[in-house]
């Protein structure tokens, strides 16, 4: 059985190993964060590794690392760094933290839901009253909105006030992809394409150059161009070449992620052959995952 100290000693460790992406974690680095002299530190350290939950790395740049068994002892779920599950706080990613577990309370009504949240990395910057968003998670899509309304320090855990719970749908971004999309040639000019994303309430469309898709070209991008004076370069000139080509298969969660970790807002779905088959903006991933029939609230 861990004491307190420990436990708080383990959340730490693990807390500083995840925002530093592996790296091992000096003794001195851990009473910093507590507020403890590094002695007790070392003390507990060696009682942490006798019980397996700490392994120590030696030379200049060594310290300790968590093992398995530590994220065990506290309740934490080990997942692969790429399926962490995301907070979100104003519209904006926290980073260096990610859920570990969800538990929910019963739920009578679902404007009663309170959810257990227990999180790997630091919540400091995660205060009473603060609105957040979680997710999706990997498993079942579970979104989550609410209002912080209690915090456990010593074990990392958040108690959310639920107010929307939402399952995003198993579909594909085929599914919900826009077919008749707008495209530009490579030699169009720029007061051309000016109009056309005017004409057609958009804010980007992608390049087309025999058929395939070879880039895409913005307002942002018609901005930067009238303000730089290349009102007489072309949009195949100007255009971004940096693609984010998705296969229709992708899943809308998949898709979001993407977006998220690309910080873009649309996604060009094509073929094998890059062959254009439709467009998914982030307007659209909106409007399905507010769309109240597609997610409807869980109450069991």
């Amino acid at each position: 059985m861990l004491t307190s100290v420990q436990k708080e000693i383990l959340q730490t460790l693990i807390n500083l190993y995840q925002s530093s992406n592996g790296k091992s974690i000096k003794g001195e680095d851990i009473a910093e964060v507590m507020g403890r002299n590094p002695g007790t530190i070392r003390n507990q350290m060696q009682s942490l590794r006798s019980l397996g939950l700490v392994k120590g790395v030696p030379g200049p740049r060594g310290g300790y690392k968590p093992t398995i068994e530590a994220y065990h002892s506290l309740n934490i779920t080990v997942s692969d760094k790429d399926s962490k599950v995301p907070i979100f706080k104003n519209g904006n990613r926290v980073e260096d933290i990610s859920v570990a577990k969800i538990e929910f309370t019963s739920v009578p009504q679902p404007s009663e839901c309170e959810a257990a949240i227990k999180v790997l990395g630091s919540i400091k910057d995660l205060t009473l009253g603060d609105t957040i968003s979680i997710g999706p998670t990997p498993v079942n899509n579970l979104g989550i909105l609410g209002t912080i309304v209690g915090r456990d320090d010593m074990d990392n855990i958040l108690l959310l006030d639920t107010k929307t719970i939402r399952s995003i749908p198993k579909q594909s971004v085929g599914e919900i992809a826009s077919r008749d999309v707008i495209s530009f040639k490579m030699n169009c000019t720029i007061k051309d394409a000016a109009k056309r994303l005017a004409e057609n309430e958009i804010d980007g469309a992608p390049v087309m150059k025999d058929g395939k898709v070879v880039g895409v070209f913005t307002v942002s991008d018609l901005v930067h161009a009238i303000a730089e004076d290349k009102d007489n370069c072309t949009v195949g000139e100007l255009m971004s070449t940096n693609l984010i080509i998705v296969n229709e298969d992708l899943k809308i969660a998949n898709a979001i992620e993407v977006m998220l970790k690309k910080s873009i807002s649309r996604l060009i779905v094509a073929d094998n052959n890059q062959d254009l088959l439709g467009i998914v903006t982030r307007t659209d991933l909106i409007n399905i995952i507010a769309n109240l029939d597609q997610f409807p609230i869980i109450t069991n």
